[in-house]
């Protein structure tokens, strides 16, 4: 008899549409790009990041499509309250991977709009 074996992928991302964790929750998993979070998910006021690897890398931007100013969080990473986190404006989109995104990498994706090989585009 063959053992069941369980397939996880991460990061994981949790999506909420209240603040503190609450209302409609929307999952996402793997490396990843949201181009327009509010065209995709209407209004999010909170999240809930999670990685088994500290090296895990969240990045919002100001702007749609990986455009304007953006804030750097690695590994596990839960926000109560998204408004005016990057120096004072809401996210309008975002980039996560299951590995340390460089500085650098993260101004080319902002910089092109165009992320790595091995990324999903929503």
């Amino acid at each position: 008899m063959n053992k069941a074996t369980i397939s996880q992928v991460f990061p994981r991302l949790r999506l909420f549409t209240e603040e503190n964790f609450r209302g409609q929750r929307f999952v996402l998993r793997g490396n990843l790009g949201i181009r327009n979070l509010e065209n995709r998910f209407d209004d999010i006021e909170s999240l809930r990041f999670f990685s088994p690897n500290p090296n895990a890398t969240l990045v919002l931007f100001t702007r749609p499509n990986f455009r304007g100013q953006f804030r750097v969080f690695r590994g596990n990473t839960n926000i109560a309250d998204l408004d005016d986190i990057i120096r004072g404006e809401d996210p309008e989109s975002l980039v996560m991977a299951n590995f340390r995104l460089t500085l650098a990498q993260i101004r080319q994706i902002r910089r092109t709009g165009i992320l790595p090989n091995g990324f999903r585009r929503l």
